[in-house]
């Protein structure tokens, strides 16, 4: 299957560099190129991409702006997935994409091959979760008020274990290893965590695990 990319970013070069980068692929295709977000939500409608690389500053509407506007649209476009074009020296920028709906992010001066990873990453439902992104949710959110070992009564104790792992940043190979558990076991509990809480992607499990005291502060 053909992955039908949308790039959103208003330097001509950058967006000409992605294009060369993601051409070479037999498996994606650039399908549309915005400017600003409005462009880049009017694509959207139309193209129906699998995954949207959207930059933050950009004129008109922002890529914030427009992450909320494609991913809170219609039911159609919750198969969209977005990853934000990024630097870490805006930790807002961090948050407010996360409760956008954004699946990912990628610094601009990343290599080819994570560009490329970062489409196949989300397209296939998974999160793009840097270690240094996780780093940052932990400490963001690691305030007095959360409350430690709060379970969510939607989910079973092992369901439970799995999100606390996955809110202290930890891979499936690591829970595998501290939950004694066989990797495919812990793929199968981690969708059934992300299912029953409604959650987007791994991402969004370390934000709902800090923002509703599953996690204590320092337990990460």
């Amino acid at each position: 299957m053909t992955l039908r990319v949308v790039l959103a970013d208003d330097q001509d070069l950058v967006r000409a560099g992605f294009r060369v980068i993601l051409g070479t692929e037999p498996d994606i295709e650039v399908v549309g190129e915005a400017g600003d977000g409005e462009q880049a939500v009017d694509l959207v409608a139309r193209l129906r991409p699998d995954v949207v690389l959207m930059d933050v500053q950009m004129p008109r509407v922002d890529g914030l702006e427009a992450t909320r506007r494609i991913l809170g649209a219609r039911p159609s476009s919750s198969a969209v997935k977005v990853v934000i074009l990024t630097t870490f020296d805006r930790e807002d920028y961090l948050f407010e994409a996360l409760r956008a709906g954004a699946s990912g992010f990628l610094l601009k001066n990343a290599s080819p091959e994570d560009l490329v990873e970062s489409v196949r990453v989300v397209a296939r439902g998974d999160a793009l979760l840097w270690p240094e992104v996780t780093r940052r949710v932990i400490a963001r959110f690691n305030t007095p008020a959360a409350v430690a070992q709060t379970r969510p009564p939607e989910l079973t104790d092992r369901e439970f274990e799995v999100l606390v792992e996955l809110a202290r940043g930890a891979s499936n190979t690591e829970i595998a290893r501290t939950l004694h558990l066989g990797e495919t076991t812990v793929k199968t509990h981690v969708s059934r965590v992300l299912a029953k809480l409604g959650l987007r992607d791994r991402t969004h499990a370390v934000v709902f695990a800090y923002e509703n005291g599953v996690v204590a502060p320092g337990s990460a």
